[in-house]
């Protein structure tokens, strides 16, 4: 289990979802898959508003590892709050934490630890993770 009491820290990044009806699966709730979208599109724009321009130039992540604990439930037009902070470095993967709150009453529904490493555009070969990319996505380790 991820570390199931663990805030998010001030400077987690934030991005809104709405819950659409091609989310919902035959169990009337969010389905797990969406979760895991929503985890990709949740780094995918926190790189790109963070990251320097060199390194969005250079370099795209590929996921190494995925871990979700689901907690409770999303409904059809549910406003979801995602939030997404970077963890400890190791080696050439980083750690990514992501969280989901529906924005009506703040309870989490599912949070996620993902593991991800840098990848040379050029090369398509794993890189090591160098000091632009930590000072552009400092560590929160809340």
């Amino acid at each position: 289990m991820i570390r199931s009491n663990r805030k998010a820290p001030a400077n987690a990044f934030q991005r809104n979802f709405i819950v659409q009806p091609e989310d919902i699966d035959i169990l009337g709730h969010v389905n797990n898959i969406v979760y895991l979208r929503w985890v990709q599109d949740l780094a995918v724009s926190h790189w790109q508003a963070a990251a320097a321009p060199n390194d969005l130039k250079n370099l795209v992540w590929v996921v190494v590892r995925h871990e979700i604990d689901y907690r409770r439930s999303a409904k059809l037009a549910d406003e979801i709050i995602g939030l997404t902070w970077v963890g400890s470095p190791a080696g050439r993967t980083f750690e990514r934490y992501s969280q989901f709150r529906r924005a009506s009453d703040n309870k989490v529904l599912a949070q996620a630890l993902s593991l991800w490493s840098p990848v040379n555009r050029a090369t398509m070969q794993a890189t090591d993770i160098s000091k632009s990319i930590l000072n552009s996505f400092p560590t929160s380790e809340a």
